[in-house]
């Protein structure tokens, strides 16, 4: 399972002004509406994508990555914002992403390219390319470009963007916000940069600070990479679980093997709380069991914890804004 930083699911809510309910689009992807912004906290991909195409069907979202990308800002990027300013280059900075994205994405990855004209800076995501993923891929680009001029002495344009999917009526917007050709149904996702762009010196490049923060992300992407199955592990046992009712933390982690304490600070590490782990596991048991038909909806309803059935209708429309019937039959037709 994917996970993307909840900051670009809050900037996209902004982005998109008064024509969706922000509240409730956020509650949508786990985040509580009036809680502190917080990089580190992470919402699954899947439930991102369908927020963004939950918000394509209120308003006209042709300009709403160009929208996302520009409201970001890289002191909200914790860490690696800091990484990424303090880079003598360009160039530097944007290796310090393709080097450390795992930090606030499990579901894209970044390489730097040389190319005809230049160097490329690719982003890779794999999957469906629905329309929520390729709404994601356009605000990543976009915010690519939005954190470069953050850093940047002189006004800065891309050489050329490059996006994979087929082009909106228009793209005006884009070529306008980008302030460069936007070739759509491309090969890559992807913008060109000339090399004398990506040599040029940042504004507030420091060696020295470059090389303290390294060491420190280095440090962090060493803790994600060793941590991950404890995600894993926590959910299989959640799930196992539901069928006795609404599982507790402390007996979660002592199945783990763990302490409740350090159960709850592993999981704070991956920017999650065991609730919203046994609330998206609940979720992700539900509709792999409404997917199969052997089940009846009350079979379900116990089997995720819940002890009536009107309760799990309830919550099932608030994760997914079907009920659970209804999801059932438009599965069926796909």
């Amino acid at each position: 399972m994917g996970y993307v930083t909840s900051l670009f699911a809050r900037k996209v809510v902004v982005a998109a002004g008064g024509g969706v309910d922000a509240a409730a689009m956020l509650a949508s992807v786990g985040i509580a509406p009036d809680a502190p912004l917080d990089p580190g906290q992470m919402v699954p991909a899947e439930r991102y994508y369908e927020m963004l195409e939950r918000i394509a069907g209120q308003i006209d979202a042709t300009d709403l990555p160009l929208r996302t990308g520009a409201s970001m800002r890289l002191d909200e990027y914790g860490a690696l914002g800091l990484a990424f300013k303090a880079a003598t280059t360009l160039g530097a900075s944007y290796a310090r992403v393709e080097r450390y994205a795992r930090l606030w994405t499990s579901v894209v990855e970044y390489e730097l390219r040389p190319a005809t004209g230049g160097t490329l800076f690719i982003l890779h995501r794999t999957g469906e390319r629905r329309l929520g993923m390729r709404l994601s891929n356009e605000a990543t680009l976009a915010s690519a470009v939005s954190i470069a001029r953050q850093v940047c002495p002189v006004p800065l344009a891309p050489v050329e963007v490059l996006i994979r999917h087929s082009a909106p009526r228009s793209i005006a917007a884009h070529e306008d916000w980008f302030g460069c050709p936007v070739r759509f149904d491309a090969d890559l996702d992807a913008i060109l940069y000339a090399d004398e762009t990506l040599a040029r010196p940042n504004i507030l490049g420091d060696e020295g600070i470059s090389r303290y923060l390294t060491v420190h992300l280095d440090a962090e992407l060493s803790e994600l990479t060793r941590a991950p199955a404890i995600v894993t592990q926590a959910q299989a046992a959640i799930a196992q679980a539901l069928s006795e009712g609404t599982p507790k933390m402390a007996e979660i982690a002592r199945g783990l093997g763990l302490s409740a304490r350090s159960f709850h600070r592993r999981l704070s590490e991956h920017g999650m709380s065991f609730q919203s782990l046994t609330e998206e596991t609940r979720r992700d048991l539900a509709e792999g069991l409404l997917r199969d038909e052997s089940h009846s909806l009350a079979e379900i309803a116990f089997l995720t914890g819940f002890s009536e059935q009107s309760a799990f209708t309830r919550a099932f429309k608030r994760w997914v804004g079907t009920t659970p019937a209804t999801y059932r039959k438009d599965m069926a037709r796909r």
